[in-house]
């Protein structure tokens, strides 16, 4: 299982082949959300999101007789990219699995990436089975996007960065809030956290219709999303938290936050407008919880923005919703 040991290790891996991304403020956004928001763009990681974190620990660990042979992911676009750019710099093949509704700027990017992309249809056929059936024909090793300990452990190297930069800061208490589809990103922040900065609650955010984990943490047991498609916010749409990171984000994470479409959409024109930063709805529903949904939130709150791989047309959407 995954801990601080495993977090720690991974960002020597990743030392020089990861970005340290910013803390980033806006007085505008602080009078808005009544409160300091802090925003960690992780848009502005390689290939656009959080993702390449995983990856680049994942596959950097493997032996290199296995690693050789090449890797394969099943992902919306995010994880697709981060697994793609990793296994190129590693001078490995590797094989994607995509939904075919996948924003096509995702899609393109992972076959630029140098990747062959499987298309798949995520309401009707399984993307464990084709994943797993590809990996046996082809000995390849499956990189999986939340559910797997060195990936938690790539993604928790973030965790690592806002407890350092907090304390820069003299940050000893807030509210971390990390846009969530099966919980990698949140299982490893919240290990992070609570080795180095045990005063902060790491909270997940989702889109209405897709709270699965906030409504398992509310229930105590995995929960399952009715349906695989229909919002905006395709980065973090998954099936259910996984079974991995669910006891972790059971242990340590707080309250869940829910958030409509066009507020992630508001949050897409705001961090343009007043943070000079793109990012994707989904990457955009931590900031979205932080500006519009802060009843129940502390003085301090750190948004994470996890990914920036937006369509023009989707963009341009958010900004014409919402004038500058």
């Amino acid at each position: 299982m995954t801990d601080i040991a495993m977090i720690e290790a991974a960002r020597l891996r990743l030392d020089g082949h990861v970005r340290r991304t910013p803390l980033l403020s806006s007085p505008f956004l602080d009078e808005m959300a009544g409160r300091r928001v802090f925003v960690k763009p992780e848009c502005l990681q390689h290939t656009g999101s959080f993702k390449f974190r995983g990856a680049w620990s994942a596959i950097s660990a493997l032996d290199p007789a296995v690693r050789a042979r090449g890797v394969i992911a099943f992902s919306s676009g995010n994880h697709a990219q981060g697994v793609a750019l990793a296994a190129r710099m590693h001078g490995i093949p590797s094989v994607i699995i995509m939904p075919f509704d996948a924003p096509r700027m995702k899609i393109e990017n992972t076959r630029a990436f140098g990747a062959e992309v499987v298309l798949y249809d995520r309401a009707k056929e399984d993307r464990d089975a084709i994943g797993a059936q590809l990996s046996q024909e082809r000995r390849l090793t499956l990189i999986k996007p939340y559910d797997e300990p060195l990936v938690i452990a790539g993604q928790g190297t973030t965790g690592l960065e806002i407890a350092e930069q907090a304390a820069e800061l003299k940050i000893d208490k807030a509210d971390v809030l990390v846009p969530t589809g099966g919980g990698g990103f949140l299982s490893g922040i919240s290990l992070a956290l609570a080795a180095k900065a045990p005063g902060f609650s790491a909270n997940p955010c989702e889109p209405e219709g897709f709270d699965d984990v906030t409504r398992s943490l509310q229930s105590g047991q995995r929960e399952r999303n009715a349906s695989m498609s229909g919002s905006l916010c395709d980065a973090i749409v998954t099936p259910q938290p996984g079974e991995i990171t669910f006891p972790i984000m059971s242990r340590l994470c707080g309250t869940g936050i829910v958030v409509s479409d066009d507020e992630a959409l508001h949050a897409v024109a705001l961090a343009f407008s007043r943070l000079k930063i793109v990012v994707e709805p989904g990457g955009a529903v931590a900031l979205a919880a932080a500006l519009f949904h802060g009843s129940q939130l502390g003085p301090d709150v750190i948004a994470v923005c996890s990914g920036g791989n937006i369509d023009a047309e989707v963009f341009k959407m958010a900004l014409d919703r919402h004038p500058l």
